[in-house]
């Protein structure tokens, strides 16, 4: 093999990218995490490049419509192109798409259990499962809908949902896991439950499980919000308390924490990374 064949099959398993593209790709960015139209001072500094060589970027952008300059100002913006782009990246995204490779990830790197799930019309329901390094046994399958109350799963999406959502899947009193035991409860008593809820999320970032429902058996869960700021899924880990601390600082909790982060910032969410892309 020649040496120029060598070079080529060592750009194609590298994937080959053109720097350019990257270097332009960083003042879109800066563009799109910006609240208003910049000046090309501050664009090139946010972006890293002097403004000599930021301009003729701008330029070729702003034939394509993506982004648009004020004629009074000067400052630039993003264009209609740009928002078309956005658009048919919010139409083609799959969160389960978005979130599954993430959700391997946790699970090979922690060894816990792993599971995602979605807000169904009976509650939180279990929609991918992924198995722990080491045996587990609990009742939790694809299909299955976990206790809105009783699961940190259920909390997760109880500490950041509107109440009314909420207390519409309590009414109906179904769940394997509890709310049939909910619905008999006080009102005081499952106010202040969820109120604890909203406290955990609004402190932790987290719903916890700490040995219940199923005795020895920590759980940790974290929604990944959409762009609209809506929990799309709830990714959770769990195992065996031995295997899982429940404490708030534990590995186990952070890595759940960043795990939603990701999904988050895959879905447009808030708190994106500078380095967001659609994968959808």
């Amino acid at each position: 093999m020649s040496r120029q064949d060598k070079d080529g099959d060592d750009e194609e398993r590298g994937q080959r990218a053109v720097q350019s593209v990257e270097v332009g790709g960083r003042l879109l960015l800066a563009l799109s995490r910006s609240p208003g139209p910049m000046s090309l001072k501050d664009l090139a500094a946010q972006a890293g490049l002097p403004a000599s060589r930021a301009h003729p970027y701008l330029v070729s952008f702003g034939r394509l419509r993506l982004i648009e300059q004020d004629a009074l100002s000067g400052r630039y913006a993003l264009g209609p192109a740009a928002l078309q782009l956005g658009l048919a990246c919010l139409h083609q995204l799959d969160p389960l798409r978005a979130a599954q490779p993430v959700a391997e990830e946790l699970a090979r790197a922690t060894g816990h259990a792993v599971a995602l799930a979605v807000w169904g019309n009976l509650g939180p329901t279990v929609v991918r499962l992924h198995e722990a390094r080491q045996p587990l046994h609990v009742a939790m399958r694809v299909g299955t809908v976990m206790s809105v109350l009783g699961t940190a799963t259920g909390r997760a999406f109880a500490g950041v949902l509107p109440p009314e959502r909420v207390h519409e899947v309590l009414a109906f009193g179904v769940g394997p896991l509890g709310e049939s035991a909910v619905a008999l409860a006080p009102a005081a008593e499952v106010e202040a439950e969820l109120a604890s809820a909203r406290r955990e999320m609004a402190e932790h970032g987290l719903g916890r499980a700490h040995g219940r429902p199923i005795p020895g058996v920590n759980a940790f869960s974290a929604p990944a919000l959409d762009h609209e700021g809506q929990p799309a899924v709830v990714i959770t880990a769990l195992d065996h308390q031995d295997r899982l601390s429940a404490d708030w600082g534990s590995a186990a909790a952070r890595a759940v924490r960043e795990a939603a982060a990701e999904i988050s910032a895959r879905l447009g969410g808030p708190g994106q990374p500078a380095g967001f892309t659609c994968t959808g």
